[in-house]
């Protein structure tokens, strides 16, 4: 019979992943995704500590903040509708006072500085090549908190100076951190505010990027997450309601891919056993208090208790203990 899709085969990296392995993950939303499902499955992740980025340049400025412990400069404060907020970080890093900001900022630079020294991997997610330059200073902001439109020139970053951004993070990376590795994606998410026809010179200018960078470096690899949505799985029904971001079942499907590329065989059998035991957590049994509930408790209580050593389960054990009755 004929196939009437054009599946993807991700194959197996040579450098794989365990259940020992630190991850982080920067950049659009499939670092969210990707970052999240990493957590869900016990793999230790520092997920996009600075909330979404969309532009090359603003993710690379983001992680050479954690290496080198950098304070934001005065002038990348800004003030909208009673909010401090900073032009090199998504909106969700704010706060009421500038003081108050700074101080998170910092924090959450120091905890990236952290991940990021015993990091194995970090994924990088490029969402646009487009970016808002400010006309005062020229540097690319991450986002411009509805600012007034004349503060920014809107240009198409191109591969050379993007390219160029990474060369120059990667050299302090490698010196920070020599082991690790780095795997760039590129966020399927259509961006329609640019139109379809200037979405689509971004989404090639930055998988050119990717391509240029993969063959350049030994230590970066690509990850097709781009093309598992556009390529493979190319339905609507894989899409929200908006047309724009993957449903659950798309991103599960990458998921998937992921783990098949990049996790080493003994991971691959702990997410099995940790399927199977999510679905005994999450179980609801219509009468709890019964006997043979009660003992499917018990036994799920045990296949936790196995896996203590390798991985945190308390949350897990917490739950279960929460709905044992002791008169059985």
């Amino acid at each position: 019979m004929s196939s009437f899709r054009t599946s993807i085969n991700p194959g197996v990296s040579t450098h794989t992943l365990g259940l020992s392995d630190q991850i982080l993950t920067i950049g659009s939303c499939f670092a969210d995704s990707i970052g999240s499902r990493l957590e869900q499955n016990k793999i230790n992740c520092c997920v996009n500590p600075f909330g979404v980025l969309y532009n090359p340049l603003s993710i690379h400025k983001a992680i050479r903040y954690s290496i080198f412990q950098e304070s934001a400069a005065r002038h990348t404060y800004v003030q909208h509708e009673g909010i401090c907020l900073n032009y090199d970080f998504h909106s969700e890093i704010s706060a009421l006072h500038q003081e108050e900001l700074e101080k998170r900022i910092t924090q959450t630079v120091g905890a990236t500085h952290y991940a990021l020294s015993n990091a194995s991997f970090i994924i990088l997610t490029y969402g646009t090549a487009w970016g808002y330059e400010r006309t005062d200073t020229g540097e690319v902001v991450a986002n411009c908190h509805k600012q007034p439109t004349h503060l920014f020139q809107k240009r198409l970053l191109s591969p050379k100076e993007i390219i160029r951004s990474f060369e120059e993070l990667c050299v302090n990376l490698k010196k920070f951190n020599p082991r690790i590795r780095i795997i760039l994606t590129v966020s399927p998410v259509r961006h329609l505010k640019d139109t379809l026809e200037l979405n689509a010179v971004s989404k090639a200018t930055l998988r050119l990027v990717c391509h240029t960078l993969q063959a350049q470096f030994d230590d970066v690899e690509y990850f097709p997450a781009y093309e598992i949505v556009t390529d493979d799985l190319r339905d609507y029904r894989f899409y929200k309601v908006d047309m724009i971001h993957p449903t659950e079942q798309a991103e599960d499907y990458i998921w998937e891919m992921f783990i098949q590329r990049y996790g080493d065989q003994s991971l691959k059998n702990f997410l099995k056993e940790w399927k199977s035991i999510q679905a005994a957590v999450h179980h609801r049994p219509f009468h709890p208090g019964t006997t043979a509930h009660q003992k499917f408790l018990r036994q799920t209580l045990q296949r936790l208790e196995e896996l203590k050593s390798i991985v945190n389960v308390e949350e897990e054990i917490t739950r279960l203990n929460a709905q044992l009755t002791h008169d059985h």
